[in-house]
């Protein structure tokens, strides 16, 4: 069965950071392109970052590039999302998830972490 469990969610500052943490099981992660999404309240699901299972390629959303950095680590079966240049528009429960998953509309999420910017 997949699991997610993500972490590092917290109420920051605009222009502040964060790290977010999410650690898979039940799947053999390296062989899967990992995406972080997010969703805001009243809001649909938002892609946010994909990074492929040889963490070196990853690709962006416009609304984040240049602010967020998607890493893994495949001996951890842990995906990671740097989030620096907060902003009040950034609020939202982010998930992990696999990219093939999501983009054909049948995927598991976890619990997921709340991101709050606010001042």
């Amino acid at each position: 069965e997949v699991h997610f469990v993500e972490s590092g969610g917290g109420l920051v500052q605009p222009g502040g950071s964060l790290r977010l943490s999410c650690v898979a099981s039940g799947f053999v992660f390296s062989d899967y392109v990992m995406s972080w999404v997010r969703q805001a309240p009243s809001k649909g699901l938002e892609l946010v970052a994909s990074i492929n299972d040889g963490d070196d390629d990853a690709m962006y959303a416009d609304s984040v590039k240049g602010r967020f950095t998607i890493s893994r680590d495949n001996a951890r079966n842990a995906v990671y999302l740097q989030m620096n240049k907060l902003k009040p528009e950034d609020t939202a429960v982010y998930y992990c998830v696999k990219y093939s998953e999501f983009i054909f509309g049948s995927y598991s999420l976890g619990q997921g972490t709340q991101v709050t910017v606010s001042s």
